[in-house]
């Protein structure tokens, strides 16, 4: 994902800012990070550059746990939401 289109984008879900936390860069390509949403608070994973920004209900929680335990994050699996685990590791 080239960082000239992060002004570009808003939380799907509501359409509100969203922050970023770059993982892994190469020049102006993000190839690993997470997007949170500033209002609701879900995650929306950078995985091979591609930003994954699908609604809730066309999202596999269990395609998205590995590289967030490997990024050292959290997520609620119980849940129906897509939101991490704990206030503490908010991004």
């Amino acid at each position: 994902m080239k960082t000239s289109l992060l002004h570009k984008l808003a939380c799907p879900f509501d359409k509100n800012d969203l922050d970023l936390k770059i993982i892994r860069q190469e020049g102006d390509t993000i190839l690993e990070g997470i997007f949170t949403c500033t209002h609701c608070k879900r995650y929306y994973p950078i995985i091979y550059g591609i930003p994954i920004m699908s609604p809730d209900e066309y999202r596999e929680k269990s395609l998205e746990h590995p590289v967030l335990h490997r990024w050292g994050l959290q997520i609620d699996n119980d849940s129906q939401t897509f939101k991490l685990l704990a206030a503490g590791q908010e991004i």
